[in-house]
């Protein structure tokens, strides 16, 4: 049994919280734009950090993780990428490998929306986690938590975490 913590699209944004949210995480999975190594080395400095990169991310971050990711968790296949889309709408850049050959779990990011969801034609959870960075439109930060028990993924909880009052958008 594995405690999971997803995040996505920090855009080098740090916030302290992402430790105390995912103490109880054995893993942190970060489905892209991720924004700066120092990000990336902090979470990797804490837990098991499995990340891909996302579209705003530069040459740095290319050369430490890749686009896509697939992997085992306990017994689940879980497939990690940055732009994803959603059930009944997946981007065609990873649409072939999971019709061809779909995970248990499937994470990305880039929207900016939290959205969990079950595929019944694919047979998968959809999770993305939202944002947990500044940059972009969404108002609330969002994190998620889960468990992965040998091939089911039970006690889903999402962390919602405001703005600092002091950011300004520009």
């Amino acid at each position: 049994m594995k405690r999971i913590g997803i995040l996505s699209d920090t855009h080098a944004y740090w916030d302290d919280r992402y430790l105390e949210y995912f103490e109880q995480c054995d893993e942190i999975w970060h489905a892209g734009d991720i924004g700066s190594t120092t990000v990336a080395d902090r979470l990797a400095a804490f837990r098991t950090l499995r990340a891909v990169v996302g579209n705003c991310d530069g040459a740095e971050l290319r050369r430490m993780f890749p686009e896509v990711l697939r992997f085992r968790c306990e017994e689940a296949d879980v497939l990690l990428t940055h732009i994803g889309g959603y059930p009944g709408r997946y981007d065609f850049r990873i649409r072939h490998q999971l019709y061809a050959r779909p995970p248990q779990l499937f994470v990305c990011g880039h929207s900016h929306i939290l959205k969990v969801q079950y595929d019944e034609t694919l047979g998968l959870l959809h999770i993305n986690p939202g944002a947990a960075g500044l940059q972009g439109w969404h108002q609330v930060r969002t994190l998620v938590r889960f468990t992965v028990d040998g091939s089911a993924f039970r006690d889903l909880e999402v962390i919602e975490m405001t703005r600092p009052k002091d950011f300004l958008d520009l």
